[in-house]
């Protein structure tokens, strides 16, 4: 087993301390993920990666999208967001894997989509990260960056301001996908929803 880099021992580490109360800290975006879901226009049968899941919020839209004949997994650093998740009754509606985004346990070109929600701005190699979730969807599969909130509302509940570096900038995102095999077809960064919508191309 290897050692777990800096960047992913603070990435736990994060997400440990908060995993417990992180659903009823956050108790009425269960709409804004169903509804971004729903952006993937996934089809009874599709397989889905929830990239990151934490909790697994996504993963009873995601189970919905699919159907009973569709793959749903749910993949995340931190045991205790996957803990959570099983006390949630969300393993139901996924198969729940310990995994690292930078190197899943997925086969190559296996799914049609991939679900990620506040996932981008803990990725410690971007444009790496991005090539391996592309690495396990199909040409033509999608993908789609999600955050229940806007980066100028993030950014305020976080106390910090917006810079121009921010990988979520369109500017910025925009080619990051492109180098990563992923084209972009939709940008929405509104005061209730982050949405950034692509097709996997190479």
């Amino acid at each position: 087993m290897r050692c777990m880099s800096d960047d992913h021992t603070h990435v736990q580490e994060f997400f440990t301390a908060r995993a417990a109360d992180w659903d009823s800290r956050f108790p009425d975006d269960g709409p804004a993920y169903a509804a971004a879901v729903a952006e993937l226009r996934l089809r009874e049968g599709d397989g889905v990666l929830d990239a990151g899941c934490g909790t697994g919020r996504a993963l009873p839209p995601l189970r919905a999208a699919v159907g009973p004949s569709g793959v749903v997994v749910g993949a995340d650093l931190t045991p205790a967001m996957l803990e959570a998740a099983v006390r949630a009754g969300r393993a139901a509606d996924g198969q729940l894997l310990l995994a690292d985004v930078a190197a899943l346990p997925v086969r190559s070109e296996s799914l049609d989509a991939v679900f990620a929600a506040g996932l981008i701005a803990h990725l410690p190699h971007p444009a790496e990260n991005l090539r391996e979730l592309a690495r396990v969807v199909r040409r033509g599969g999608t993908l789609a960056l999600f955050h229940p909130i806007g980066r100028a509302a993030l950014a305020a509940r976080q106390g910090r301001q917006i810079t121009p570096d921010d990988l979520r900038a369109e500017p910025n995102l925009r080619p990051l996908l492109a180098g990563a095999g992923w084209r972009m077809t939709s940008y929405v960064d509104e005061e209730d929803r982050f949405l950034v919508l692509a097709v996997r191309e190479s």
